[in-house]
């Protein structure tokens, strides 16, 4: 499945940006992974979603991308995503409930039946959508189990190639969580952070950008540095395709949406590249078709026992 890298993060001509369109155009386009930084300015305004630093990009509360992510689950009744968030400031779990509870999220998060669950542990697509337990969420630090058992230890349930990357070759070596053994990564979801990034000074501050003029080849089907490229090395290294694909805007590549066909070819299906990318969003209600493709996909997945693979 296919993440977007800083999902919010949708400022034009802004540096700090990750992605052109919003939340709602990605997912229709087909994305299955939010990522993003979570910062705590202050008590009063509680979890706020800034690039590296709230005076550098702002795009406002959690609790209000999350309330529209809910509007999207609620149209979208076959749909599986995952959140992942990175808590900047480390603050206590605790702080999570109350953005994801007045959003409307808490029906929708799973909680697997363990932590550390390795890949036969977790349940099929069919099994989460019957449940109407779509959501799965991680965060990278200070996530607690016992006081918050739907907020996943990140790195207990998956590990990722090395972070921010700034080498076109794309090493696909696991770098979190720190010397973790072969075999115990051999059994656990893996994502590869396939987006390229570029080191500037900005505001007195080193940041690191998308390495945007790479676009092209970076998110391409094929090629060096390309992320098919990196799937491939992947697969023959691990002996499975990667789970997640991390990527910065995901509409650019050799053609419009290329990083879809990437996931379409790493799950042996097929993919029509008219479905991509970024058609304007006004509502989040599918079409008779959207919804008639989506109970075919559902019935589907309840005949195959289709397993998740995140």
């Amino acid at each position: 499945m296919v993440v977007a890298h800083n999902s919010p993060f949708v400022v034009p001509r802004n540096a700090a940006s990750n992605q052109v369109y919003p939340v709602l155009n990605q997912l229709e386009d087909g994305i299955r992974g939010l990522q993003f930084e979570t910062h705590y300015p202050n008590a009063t305004a509680g979890l706020h979603l800034c690039h590296t630093s709230c005076n550098l990009l702002d795009v406002g509360t959690l609790e209000s991308y999350l309330t529209t992510v809910r509007g999207w689950l609620e149209t979208h009744p076959y749909e599986v995503i995952a959140i992942m968030m990175g808590n900047d400031n480390r603050v206590p779990p605790t702080t999570y409930i109350e953005p994801f509870q007045n959003a409307g999220m808490l029906s929708y998060l799973y909680t697997p039946p363990k932590p550390n669950a390795t890949l036969d542990d977790w349940p099929t697509l069919a099994q989460m959508i019957l449940l109407n337990k779509r959501v799965v969420v991680m965060l990278d630090y200070l996530a607690n189990q016992t006081e918050v058992p739907w907020l996943l230890d990140e790195f207990s349930y998956q590990w990722q190639t090395p972070f921010s990357p700034t080498d076109p070759a794309f090493p696909c070596t696991e770098q979190r969580p720190t010397n973790q053994p072969d075999d115990v990564s051999r059994n656990k979801m893996y994502m590869v952070n396939h987006n390229l990034n570029i080191d500037v000074q900005l505001l007195g501050q080193s940041i690191l950008i998308p390495a945007y003029t790479l676009l092209g080849e970076v998110n391409a089907v094929s090629g060096n540095s390309s992320l098919g490229r990196n799937v491939e090395n992947c697969t023959a290294m691990w002996g499975r395709p990667p789970n997640w694909l991390l990527v910065d805007y995901y509409n650019f590549g050799n053609f419009n949406g290329s990083v879809f066909q990437v996931a379409a070819d790493a799950n042996g299906v097929s993919y029509d590249r008219q479905d991509c990318c970024g058609s304007p969003v006004t509502s989040a209600a599918p079409t008779d078709t959207q919804v008639h493709k989506l109970a075919i996909y559902v019935f589907a997945a309840i005949l195959s026992g289709c397993t998740l693979m995140l």
